[in-house]
């Protein structure tokens, strides 16, 4: 009885601390990368006053992530539900190939081939869902098989060629007009952010997600639909990447049916990292900002400096398996935490 007492009388002395010890550690994980970010940038800032600190360098920085940062947010809602998307960038490549085939080689309106550009990436996310959730095959085999199935129809369509001249009314909407000298498509991606932020967490489906995520079985039984909620995130993420395929169409003026895929490392790197910060352990929309702009100074301050093009391809993989790793330990950190506090 004495040894009970004894133990007893410890975990009560140690206990008190233990709350207060993993809150400043999950501070300190929140704030992490905002930390990164910033020595990153203060660093290019000192060694590369001239360009690094100018108005364009800031601009080109902020305007040219606007597709990868869709991309990235297209990534959270599957990810959030424990499910992943691997054709999003074939799918955002569809929708650019649509819209300037339609506008450039069929005269269509620019605003009917929008529409109908993201009527396709839509379908595409209604085929991944059903196969994923009516026939249970897992998520990133079928988004991996129904991305080179896109990627080959627009190799098809396309005739393997770039299509040019669409519509400058798209192109003035996407980077034509500025704020503070910033294009409209920083603040589209900005608004999409605050848009899934406040779904997440602030609203009852976005706890759902959440809650599937953690545990399938565990949702069922708590009475969630399960398979339509995962339906919706799937067909939601390939929408938005119809929005990211608007966009990468609008910034180039044309459609390209290859080179849209080169976004895909990067999405996921982004998310991955974003994982780690703001909320960490968990899939979030502010995490995957803070990434994608850290990732993309981190390159253009390399680029700036001279370094060759493979470190591109370096820092993006790199970040990748760190991101991943991480992210890994963080949601391991959650969970025991969560077990814990239980």
């Amino acid at each position: 009885m004495s040894v009970g007492t004894t133990t007893g009388h410890d975990t009560d002395a140690v206990a008190p601390t233990r709350p207060g010890a993993r809150r400043w550690t999950s501070r300190i994980e929140a704030g992490a990368l905002p930390a990164a970010w910033l020595v990153v940038f203060v660093v290019f800032a000192v060694l590369l006053p001239d360009t690094f600190l100018s108005t364009a360098s800031v601009s080109n920085i902020l305007g040219s992530q606007a597709v990868p940062l869709v991309l990235t947010l297209c990534l959270v809602l599957p990810l959030v539900c424990g499910d992943y998307d691997m054709s999003v960038a074939s799918v955002a490549t569809l929708t650019a190939m649509v819209i300037g085939i339609l506008n450039v080689n069929h005269g269509w309106s620019i605003g009917a081939a929008i529409v109908a550009g993201l009527l396709a990436a839509l379908l595409a996310g209604l085929v991944n869902g059903a196969v994923i959730v009516i026939f249970g095959v897992d998520s990133l085999i079928v988004t991996l098989g129904t991305g080179t199935v896109i990627q080959g129809l627009v190799l098809w369509i396309s005739d393997s060629t770039t299509v040019s001249g669409i519509s400058t009314s798209l192109v003035d909407l996407v980077i034509g007009y500025k704020l503070f000298s910033v294009p409209a498509a920083f603040y589209y991606g900005l608004a999409l952010c605050v848009v899934l932020w406040y779904l997440l967490q602030h609203t009852a489906l976005g706890m759902r997600m959440l809650f599937i995520g953690r545990g399938r079985d565990v949702a069922r039984l708590s009475g969630i639909a399960v398979p339509r909620v995962r339906m919706g995130a799937l067909v939601a993420s390939a929408g938005l990447a119809g929005v990211a395929g608007t966009l990468y169409a609008g910034t180039t003026g044309s459609a390209d049916p290859s080179s849209g895929t080169s976004f895909l490392l990067p999405a996921f790197a982004a998310v991955f990292l974003g994982a780690t910060t703001v909320i960490p352990g968990r899939f979030n929309a502010w995490g995957a900002f803070i990434a994608v702009y850290f990732l993309a100074t981190g390159i253009t301050g390399l680029q700036l400096l001279g370094a060759e093009s493979f470190v591109q391809q370096l820092f993006y993989g790199g970040a990748l398996v760190i991101a991943v790793s991480l992210a890994q330990l963080a949601r391991r950190r959650e969970a025991t935490s969560a077990g814990t506090t239980s």
